[in-house]
């Protein structure tokens, strides 16, 4: 991109804003959109959605020059640079590829990956064969209080990091959020090995995906420590969302958008809240991360939000599974290809 040129920008399922009539999820496009637009660097080129209603309301809010109904012929009529897919899961890896092989320069999309493990592989391997910047939307990277968190951390506030809990209502959907902290917090140290159980007497659709109705991932580190994902459709009645446990102290995230961050540390008498440090919810961080994809890109560094950072996610989460399948400790790296939860639910209708 010249420094008079911008990027060309084409968005996948442009949805309804979350919470307005016929909404069915939480409306990421626009959000997507907004961040767009706040680089100044890009050009809202093209927008694909089944639905020429959602597209033209789009349009009408965030701009862009043309509607398409079908998204190949939007990929292959738009000459764009960067492919933004705000779609359910089932249909993000032949977006994803599509968009990859129809000359993308960049590819940002929704999360978690994929409903399997196979599909989420292949997304990566396709990007990377065709020299195409892909990314995940774990926007929490950019949540003020998650950096916070990490900040103190990384600071020597609560000791050496130990262990990071984390609750929330699934593994996939939500628990590639915990997972991509897990990591963030624990400076993107790799994952050695992950025990889990998942109970599937009553699964949850989400985004058209069946979830577990409560489960638990123990994952340990390469570099030590602990990782403890719990999952619970109950989730607000829990003190918090994520804890950073280390050697001399705590640091608590609330689920609660208003209850922010508190420390527990030699230095604090007793617990002190941080309020100022936000919401881990905070929906502007969704733009942070489009603006650092964009940067990246153009200086072809690799994004916060990188591909690969997102398979370590979603490989967690369906080792996590095959734990439950096989009924033991899953070893790194994982060597399957389908969600094992998906199988197992498959065989029990069989």
């Amino acid at each position: 991109m010249t420094s008079k040129s911008k990027y060309r920008v084409g968005i996948i399922g442009c949805g309804r804003p979350w919470r307005t009539e016929e909404a069915t999820g939480f409306g990421m496009a626009h959000r997507h959109a907004m961040g767009y637009a706040a680089t100044g660097q890009t050009q809202l080129i093209a927008l694909s959605d089944i639905s020429r209603e959602n597209a033209l309301a789009f349009q009408e809010t965030h701009g862009g020059d043309a509607i398409f109904e079908d998204y190949r012929q939007m990929l292959a009529e738009a000459d764009l640079d960067i492919v933004s897919v705000c779609v359910w899961p089932h249909l993000h890896g032949e977006m994803v590829i599509a968009a990859a092989e129809a000359g993308a320069k960049a590819v940002h999309c929704e999360k978690p990956m994929a409903p399997t493990y196979g599909e989420a592989k292949r997304m990566v391997e396709v990007c990377e064969q065709n020299g195409v910047q892909l990314t995940f939307n774990h926007q929490r990277r950019f949540a003020p209080p998650i950096c916070a968190a990490r900040n103190l951390a990384q600071e020597g506030a609560i000791g050496a990091l130990q262990r990071v809990e984390c609750y929330c209502p699934n593994m996939n959907d939500w628990g590639t959020h915990w997972f991509d902290i897990m990591h963030f917090c624990n400076q993107e140290s790799p994952a050695e090995w992950v025990l889990g159980q998942i109970d599937i007497s009553e699964t949850i659709d989400v985004y058209g995906v069946a979830h577990e109705n409560q489960g638990i991932s123990q994952v340990h580190f390469q570099n030590g420590v602990e990782g403890l994902l719990m999952t619970t459709q109950d989730i607000f009645k829990t003190p918090f969302g994520i804890r950073l446990l280390g050697s001399e102290g705590i640091i608590e995230l609330s689920m609660r958008p208003d209850e922010g961050l508190r420390l527990f540390s030699p230095q604090t008498s007793g617990w002190e809240h941080r309020k100022e440090a936000g919401s881990i919810h905070d929906m502007d961080a969704v733009g942070r991360g489009v603006a650092d994809l964009i940067d990246a890109l153009r200086d072809g560094r690799d994004p916060e939000m990188s591909a690969r950072r997102a398979l370590r996610n979603a490989e967690l989460t369906f080792a996590t599974y095959e734990s439950s399948r096989i009924r033991g400790r899953v070893d790194l790296p994982l060597e399957i290809d389908d969600s094992p939860l998906l199988s197992m639910l498959a065989g029990a209708e069989a």
